[in-house]
C-alpha cells in the first residue's frame, strides 16, 4: 500500500515537473518570436535615420539661386529637424519601453506597444519618404527635364518638317500656324533661362505647356489641310450644284419647300465662316467633324433630289394607270345601277347582293373625292411627291379591294346566266334522249310493253315541263332551276337505259326461243319449259322467260348461254 501511494506521488511530481518544463519553452518561444518582431521594427528605424537625405540637402545647396528655392530648402530643412531631433528620439524611446514589457513578460502590454510603434514607424518612414522624394525632384530634375526636353524638340522638328513640306495646303492659316511655332520655339529658349537660374519650379510648368502646345499644333497640323480643302473648295461646290439643282427643279414643278434647301444652305455658309474664322486662331474644336456633317448633308440632299425626281415619274405613271381604272369603275358602276331594277327581276338578285352593289357605290364615290383633293394638292405644288406616291398607292388599294367585291358580284351574275344557257342547252340534250327512247321502242314489235317503262316515261316528260316552267318564270331562281335540270336528266337518262335494257333482254329471250325450238322433239320436257317461256314473253315477263329458256337449254346444250350471247353480238353488228 505504501508502495502505490509512493509511485502516485512520484508521477505527480513528475506531471508537475513536465508542466512547467512545457509552460517555460512555450514562455520562452514566445518571448523569441516578440524579440524579433522589436528587432525588425529597430532596423526599420535605423533605415529612416540612415535615408540619404542630408547628403540631397547639400546638392540642393549649390542651386540656391532664387528665394523660392530657398523657401524651399529651409522648409525641407526644419522636417528632417523634426523627423531626427522628434520622431526617430520618440520611436527609440517607444522600442525601450516594449522591450521592458518584455522583459517583465508582459506579453499583452507589449503586444500592444508594438502595435502602436508599428504604426509610429510608419508614419515617420512616409513623412521621411515624401521629404526625400521632393528633395530628389530637384536634384534629379536637371537630367530628366534634359530628357523630356530633348525628346519634346524631336517632336517639335518632326512636326515642323511635316507642316514645311506641304505648307502651300495650310492657306491662310499658315500665318497663325507660323506664329504658333515661333511660340513654342520661345518656350524651349524659357526652358533654357529657367535651368540656367535653377528655376526648377517653373521649369515643370514650361515643359508642361510646351508638352500641351505641341499637341495641340499635332491637332492642327494634322486637321487644317482638311479643313481647308472642305471649307473653300468642296463644300462650296456642293452648295452651288446643290442649289443650281435646287432652282432647276423649282422651275420645273417639283415641290421641294419640305428640303428647306434655302435656309440650310444659309446656315451652312455661316457655319462654314464661323469654323474658318477659328481656324484662323488655331481653335479646330469639332471643326473637322462639323464640315464632314455638312458634307454628308449635301450629299443626302442630291440624294433626296434623285428620289424626289424619280418619285414623280412613278407617281404620273401611277396616276394614269388609277385614272383609267377609275374612269372604267365609275361607268362599270353607272351601268350597272342603270339596268340593276332588270338584273334583280331577272336572276332574282338577293338584297346582300344589291346593298354590297350599294357601299362599293358610295365606297367609289368617297374615292372620286380623295382622287380629287389628290389632284388638288399635286395643282399646287403643296406636297413632295413621295409623299403623293404613297397617297396614289393608298388609293388604288383601294379601288382594287373595289374592283374585286364588283368581280364577285359580277361572277355571280354571270354564273346565273351561264347557268340559264346551260339549262336551255340540257333540255334540249334531256328532250332528245326522250326522243331516241321512244324511238328505240318502236324499233322492236314487242308484244307487250311493262308497266314500269310508262311510269318512268311519264316522270321524265313531267320533270321536262317543269323545266320548260321554271324558265318561263320572272324572276329565274338559278338554284330551283338547276335542281329542275339535274331531276330531268337523271330521270331520262334512266328510262333510256329502262328501254336499252328492256329491248336487249326481250330480243336475246326471243332468240334463245328460237333456238331451243331445234331440240323440242328430241329433248324430254323441253317443249314445255320452252312454251312457257313463250308465254311470259307475250306477257311481257322477258327477263323470266329468258332465265327459264337458258335454264332448259343448258341442260341439252352446256354453255349455250355464252354461245347464244356471241350470236346476239354478231346479230347487233350486223
Amino acid at each position: 500500500m505504501d508502495t502505490i501511494v509512493l509511485m502516485m506521488i512520484t508521477f505527480a511530481v513528475v506531471a508537475f515537473v513536465a508542466i512547467i518544463v512545457i509552460l517555460l519553452m512555450i514562455q520562452k518561444r514566445k518571448s523569441h518570436v516578440i524579440k524579433k518582431q522589436l528587432e525588425h521594427l529597430e532596423v526599420e528605424k535605423n533605415k529612416i535615420d540612415s535615408a540619404p537625405i542630408i547628403p540631397e540637402l547639400s546638392k540642393v545647396e549649390s542651386y540656391l539661386k532664387n528665394e523660392k528655392l530657398e523657401a524651399m530648402y529651409n522648409n525641407w530643412t526644419e522636417r528632417l529637424d523634426a523627423i531626427r531631433s522628434n520622431q526617430i528620439p520618440k520611436i527609440t524611446d517607444m522600442l525601450l519601453e516594449a522591450d521592458y514589457s518584455l522583459s517583465q513578460q508582459d506579453y499583452k502590454s507589449t503586444l500592444y506597444k508594438i502595435a502602436k510603434l508599428e504604426m509610429e514607424i510608419y508614419k515617420v518612414k512616409t513623412n521621411s519618404d515624401f521629404l526625400l522624394n521632393e528633395i530628389k525632384e530637384i536634384t534629379s530634375s536637371e537630367e530628366r527635364n534634359r530628357a523630356i526636353i530633348t525628346n519634346l524638340k524631336s517632336i517639335y522638328r518632326d512636326l515642323y518638317q511635316k507642316y514645311s513640306n506641304s505648307k502651300d495646303g495650310y492657306g491662310e492659316i499658315a500665318k497663325p500656324i507660323d506664329l504658333q511655332f515661333e511660340n513654342i520655339a520661345k518656350r524651349f529658349e524659357s526652358f533654357e533661362t529657367a535651368m540656367e537660374n535653377n528655376e526648377f519650379t517653373e521649369v515643370t510648368n514650361i515643359i508642361k505647356s510646351i508638352d500641351e502646345m505641341l499637341k495641340h499644333m499635332s491637332v492642327v497640323v494634322e486637321e487644317i489641310p482638311s479643313i481647308i480643302l472642305l471649307s473653300t473648295n468642296i463644300l462650296p461646290k456642293k452648295i452651288k450644284e446643290a442649289v443650281e439643282e435646287h432652282n432647276q427643279m423649282t422651275q420645273e414643278g417639283f415641290p421641294l419647300d419640305y428640303l428647306n434647301v434655302e435656309y440650310n444652305v444659309a446656315e451652312a455658309n455661316k457655319k462654314i465662316s464661323d469654323i474658318m474664322d477659328r481656324a484662323k486662331v488655331l481653335n479646330l474644336e469639332d471643326s473637322l467633324f462639323e464640315l464632314k456633317v455638312l458634307s454628308d448633308y449635301f450629299d443626302s440632299l442630291f440624294t433626296d433630289l434623285e428620289k424626289e425626281k424619280v418619285n414623280r415619274s412613278e407617281y404620273e405613271e401611277s396616276n394614269k394607270v388609277f385614272n383609267r381604272k377609275l374612269t372604267k369603275m365609275n361607268q362599270l358602276m353607272d351601268d350597272i345601277f342603270a339596268q340593276i331594277d332588270d338584273i334583280r327581276n331577272l336572276y332574282n338578285l338577293s338584297d346582300e347582293d344589291v346593298k354590297v352593289l350599294s357601299d362599293v357605290k358610295d365606297a367609289l364615290q368617297g374615292l372620286n373625292e380623295d382622287y380629287k383633293v389628290l389632284l388638288d394638292h399635286t395643282g399646287n405644288n403643296t406636297f413632295a411627291y413621295s409623299k403623293l406616291t404613297k397617297e396614289i398607292e393608298g388609293l388604288t388599294i383601294k379601288l382594287s379591294a373595289l374592283e374585286e367585291n364588283v368581280d364577285n358580284i359580277l361572277d355571280s351574275i354571270g354564273s346565273m346566266k351561264e347557268d340559264e344557257v346551260r339549262a336551255r342547252q340540257q333540255l334540249e340534250e334531256v328532250k332528245l334522249i326522250l326522243k331516241e327512247s321512244k324511238t328505240k321502242i318502236r324499233e322492236y314489235n314487242l308484244p307487250v310493253i311493262p308497266q314500269n317503262y310508262f311510269v318512268e316515261l311519264n316522270e321524265a316528260q313531267v320533270a321536262i315541263k317543269e323545266i320548260v316552267k321554271e324558265l318561263e318564270k320572272k324572276p329565274i331562281t338559278i338554284s330551283v332551276l338547276n335542281t329542275r335540270v339535274d331531276t330531268a336528266r337523271d330521270l331520262v337518262l334512266k328510262l333510256y337505259n329502262t328501254t336499252k335494257e328492256m329491248m336487249k333482254t326481250a330480243m336475246f329471250a326471243e332468240m334463245a326461243i328460237v333456238y331451243g325450238n331445234r331440240y323440242r322433239s328430241s329433248v324430254e320436257d323441253l317443249d314445255k319449259f320452252l312454251t312457257y317461256a313463250e308465254r311470259l314473253f307475250y306477257k311481257g315477263e322477258y327477263q323470266k322467260s329468258l332465265e327459264i329458256t337458258i335454264n332448259s337449254l343448258n341442260k341439252v346444250e352446256h354453255g349455250i348461254y355464252d354461245k347464244l350471247l356471241g350470236l346476239y353480238a354478231e346479230g347487233e353488228k350486223n
